[in-house]
């Protein structure tokens, strides 16, 4: 186990080096000088001003140079200094990471809640015209990007109805719900599709299995097979897609907080791009890859201890 650990990490570790690399030199491989930005524009440049600026941030030296002083104050939590703004970065991404991390973990709450209900009914009521509307409902949801849904929202909860608030993160713990169901809802709706239909294939699954027959014709409640036998055995892949699926919402806020005007990392590494702030759109960069990486190890990690097939197949003889 402690070996297994053991590469894990170092697979951990050597993944986020690797990301941290390419991120690195696909930021500074785009169109635009940075130097041209930091020396006040074009109308301002001149050859002299340029090589000042070069020097003055280390532009001139080669591009692995670079990589090592910037990873070497990326490891001493030092993100650098924003072009545009002036701030540390560090200070940026504290301001806007808990809206973008409340954003996801209310879209998770949802996907997951009635992701895996809608999974569980349908498998239940296998067959049945249950299960075709929830197959059909999860099919047309699936089908609508998260930014289409967004609009659809704005318009009809948020124009028309007036029930929810349009645009900004809320302050307070009410007033942030209130902001943020509207793009929690949408970014949940091609989550829960997804989660949905795990969910209804591994509890399938798991109730073709010999001993879900054996405790039917032992006479046992039908609740109690599907809690004890059917569910527990299923929740292996069905933690394991939630977990992805939260991971890559971390990575993909973007469309939600441009629709909804909500100030996360998402709009800041949009501002960022548009306006060659290298430093910030490189950390917010590192902060999604990083966050992904993350749970995707953790959920790899916690996946073998939830399904009891997997525990029996490890412990000793």
């Amino acid at each position: 186990m402690i070996v297994a650990l053991g590469r894990r990490l170092a697979g951990l570790a050597a993944t986020l080096l690797a990301a941290s690399f390419v991120i690195f030199a696909a930021v500074y491989a785009a169109p635009g000088d940075p130097a041209v930005f930091l020396a006040g524009g074009r109308d301002k440049l001149t050859p002299e001003r340029l090589a000042t600026v070069r020097a003055q941030y280390h532009l001139d030296e080669p591009l692995v140079v670079q990589y090592g002083r910037w990873l070497w104050d990326c490891l001493h939590l030092d993100l650098g200094r924003s072009f545009q703004y002036g701030d540390q970065v560090s200070d940026l991404l504290a301001a806007r990471f808990p809206t973008t991390l409340a954003l996801v973990a209310y879209a998770t709450v949802l996907f997951v809640v009635l992701g895996v209900g809608a999974g569980v009914l349908a498998a239940v009521r296998r067959g049945t015209w249950v299960d075709s509307a929830v197959t059909g409902g999860t099919t047309l949801t699936a089908s609508v990007p998260s930014f289409v849904g967004g609009i659809a929202l704005v318009a009809v909860f948020g124009v028309q109805l007036g029930w929810f608030p349009v645009t900004g993160g809320g302050e307070g713990f009410g007033g942030t719900l209130h902001h943020l169901t509207l793009p929690a809802v949408a970014m949940a709706l091609g989550a829960l599709a997804v989660v949905s239909r795990v969910t209804r294939q591994a509890m399938a699954d798991a109730d073709a299995a010999d001993h879900v027959a054996v405790a039917r014709a032992a006479g046992l409640p039908e609740r109690e097979i599907v809690r004890r036998h059917v569910l527990r055995n299923a929740l292996g892949p069905i933690v394991t897609m939630c977990g992805l699926v939260t991971a890559g919402m971390l990575a993909g806020t973007v469309a939600v907080e441009t629709v909804f005007g909500i100030s996360g990392i998402g709009t800041l590494l949009v501002g960022a791009v548009n306006s060659h702030d290298f430093p910030v759109a490189q950390a917010v960069l590192l902060v999604m890859v990083t966050s992904y990486v993350v749970v995707t190890t953790v959920v790899d990690l916690v996946h073998p201890l939830l399904d009891p097939r997997l525990k029996s197949l490890r412990s000793p003889a």
